[in-house]
């Protein structure tokens, strides 16, 4: 008998780059990621507020740095230094490329010609579709668990919905 491996269960993180309350939710991806291992998929979606000057543009590098097999790495980097990317901007986007040993001068050229322009707009429009107005906001199984307005109990309520979802 012949058992199909099960789809792992996808939680849809909604994150901008220089937001400091995402760099708090890491810790709770990082417990996320050790409770479930592969029955959980968590993905990237991107919500840059016009309230951040650089978010944008970090979220597009951050995209590159997807394309150059270091997005994950690359956001927490991005994300530990989020005030200092309010204060120097792109430049600090590629010194952080540099010292991942990611290809700078590729990222630095990604936010020049555009080429994530359209992952980026995309996952902002469908962010506001469905209701989204903060980050970090999670969505498991269609529902929306917004943590921009405090993280009290949020992973919490990720893990009973995902704990849903598997037993299902």
């Amino acid at each position: 008998m012949n058992r199909a491996t099960p789809s792992p269960v996808v939680v849809e993180y909604w994150c901008e780059a220089q937001c400091t309350d995402c760099r708090a939710s890491l810790d709770d991806l990082r417990a996320l990621r050790a409770r479930y291992g592969d029955a959980l998929e968590i993905q990237l979606r991107h919500f840059p507020l016009d309230k951040h000057a650089h978010a944008y543009a970090a979220a597009q590098a951050v995209e590159e740095a997807f394309a150059q097999g270091q997005g994950w790495p690359y956001l927490e980097a991005v994300l530990a230094r989020a005030e200092e990317l309010g204060e120097r901007g792109e430049p600090l986007l590629t010194e952080i490329a540099g010292k991942l040993g990611l290809d700078a001068e590729e990222v630095d050229t990604a936010l020049v010609d555009g080429r994530h322009l359209l992952i980026v707009d995309a996952d902002q429009a469908e962010g506001r579709a469905i209701g989204i107005t903060g980050t970090p906001t999670y969505v498991v199984g269609g529902i929306r668990l917004d943590g921009g307005d405090g993280q009290e109990g949020l992973r919490e309520r990720v893990e009973q919905l995902v704990d849903e979802a598997l037993r299902a």
